[in-house]
């Protein structure tokens, strides 16, 4: 069932460790078949070294396995949460990686200190609330999904692909699950280049006008970056 989608995710979680946003059994990608509405997710506590792309554990959007000899990972339901709440996310990332997880651990988003940022993401990367207690103790995995959404708002998930948990880490997304992995690695250049902005005495963020220039001319109908389409 759903191999090719199985392949896909395998090899997203892999490319996490390549480009060293995790270590150990840390951090997940899953992938939506956007055909059927199930979810193909890493297993939990399975390591990188021993996985093979049969060990992937294919749910239903209310979780249940519908096929997988593990158990999917334990943040499989923020991930179907952001399924639901957003249907053009075809992949969910979910990693530790070292910048992005300071900036979450100190509670701060990330400013668009310059155009790499503005090229990448359209405003600051958001930091969600803490959790309360009673969110943590009851539903711990969903109400992180919900503090996501809730920082997030109105806003296109597709323009602002990544959100820091507060004391957590950093959740992406994409079209799929190769895009959400890409926006993970540009999340954690772009939170390395503010880290040492800020050593360096910056606090002033991007003026507007060149954020949107920056922004709009590899985003949107009007972009003009890159070669285009072939006629």
């Amino acid at each position: 069932m759903l191999d090719k989608l199985k392949n896909i995710v395998f090899k997203a979680n892999l490319d996490l460790v390549s480009n060293g946003l995790v270590i150990h059994t840390w951090g997940n990608v899953s992938g939506r078949d956007f055909n059927s509405g199930l979810i193909v997710i890493k297993p939990s506590g399975v390591s990188y070294e021993s996985m093979k792309p049969d060990d992937m554990v294919v749910i239903n959007p209310e979780g249940k396995v519908v096929e997988g000899k593990y158990k999917p990972s334990t943040d499989a339901p923020t991930h179907l949460l952001l399924y639901k709440t957003y249907e053009t996310i075809g992949g969910v990332v979910h990693s530790h990686s070292s910048y992005a997880t300071s900036w979450a651990q100190a509670g701060r988003a990330i400013p668009p200190f310059g155009t790499t940022h503005a090229d990448h993401y359209y405003g600051e990367v958001p930091c969600t609330r803490l959790l309360t207690d009673k969110e943590i103790e009851s539903d711990y995995e969903i109400n992180t999904g919900k503090v996501i959404v809730e920082i997030l708002g109105s806003v296109n998930p597709l323009t602002m692909p990544s959100v820091l948990v507060n004391s957590h880490g950093p959740f992406c997304w994409g079209t799929d699950a190769d895009n959400a992995v890409y926006n993970a690695v540009a999340l954690e250049e772009i939170a390395r280049m503010a880290f040492y902005t800020v050593l360096l005495g910056r606090s002033k963020p991007i003026n507007k006008s060149l954020l949107d220039k920056h922004f709009k001319r590899k985003h949107g109908n009007d972009a003009y970056y890159g070669q285009g389409k072939s006629e």
